[in-house]
């Protein structure tokens, strides 16, 4: 069966984010290991590490991955701004390695004033100087994107192309988001649409690429290029296609989490389960019967 989780917010310490996903009900885990919105990153003291696995490991909560900073962009054209991203994925696969995390997620970038072509190349000229001396440890998963504006990743055939053309590419994987799917136009909700996408995901791409499913509902419908979460069974995936997703016998066992809105801001001293996080959870599991 799949192992169902949601994004859990780390305020008050990495630690909490575990006891939020045990008192929600959660078998894995997404978090940030740092403010997703700004470039420094305190340091992690180890006592931090160390109970954040403890508690990890206690409460049977895996695999846990990392979502990496918004403000990270590989395929920026500005060398200022690209030399700068380089450092801090760097150091957010640090701390995912020291967290003991499957992966770190990261949108691939918006070429902004460049080319498609230019960007993606960026993209994998980076990834290869990040992996060049990391030889072992956490993963870096490329996730498809919803297609606003300049950015990378939201047809398979750019994950192909960064993944196809990196020297590093056994350390890379991909995350799929099933919003970003439709907005995309990949029209998962419909059955063949379905079946359609995940064939075009295998010849590209290779089904053992994938380690990570975001579950979402979309408040707009296929081919928007707009990326708004909606309620599990609320928007235009609906819940058909959370059924064909959680019974896809070649998605079994795969993490996947929910990234759908909340209705609470967390208190940083808090574990209190939010409701939203229970309604779509369980909404998922009455769908696994």
């Amino acid at each position: 069966m799949p192992r169902l989780g949601a994004h859990m917010s780390i305020a008050g310490g990495l630690p909490r984010a575990v006891e939020r996903g045990r008192a929600t009900g959660c078998d894995a885990l997404q978090i940030f290991t740092k403010s997703a919105s700004q470039w420094r990153a305190r340091p992690l003291p180890a006592e931090e590490i160390a109970t954040f696995r403890a508690r990890a490991e206690e409460f049977d909560i895996h695999p846990i991955a990392a979502h990496a900073s918004y403000l990270i962009n590989l395929a920026a054209p500005d060398p200022t701004l690209r030399d700068r991203s380089i450092a801090a994925l760097t150091d957010e696969l640090d701390r995912a390695d020291a967290l003991g995390l499957l992966g770190v997620v990261l949108h691939p970038g918006s070429y902004t004033t460049g080319t498609e072509a230019d960007g993606l190349r960026l993209v994998t000229e980076a990834i290869d100087a990040i992996f060049s001396t990391r030889v072992a440890g956490t993963k870096l998963l490329l996730e498809h994107t919803a297609g606003q504006g300049t950015n990378l990743g939201h047809r398979f055939e750019h994950l192909a192309t960064i993944i196809d053309g990196a020297s590093a590419r056994d350390r890379l994987g991909v995350c799929l988001d099933t919003c970003h799917l439709l907005a995309a136009g990949y029209d998962i909700a419909l059955e063949q649409g379905y079946a359609d996408t995940f064939d075009a995901f295998e010849s590209l791409i290779g089904l053992d690429r994938l380690h990570l499913l975001h579950l979402n509902d979309s408040k707009f419908a296929c081919g928007s290029r707009r990326d708004r979460h909606d309620h599990i069974g609320r928007g235009w995936v609906g819940l058909k296609t959370f059924a064909r997703l959680l019974g896809d016998p070649r998605l079994a066992g795969l993490p996947m989490v929910l990234e759908t809105p909340k209705d609470n801001r967390q208190n940083p001293a808090a574990t209190t389960p939010d409701p939203a996080d229970l309604r779509n959870l369980q909404a998922l599991r009455d769908l696994m019967g």
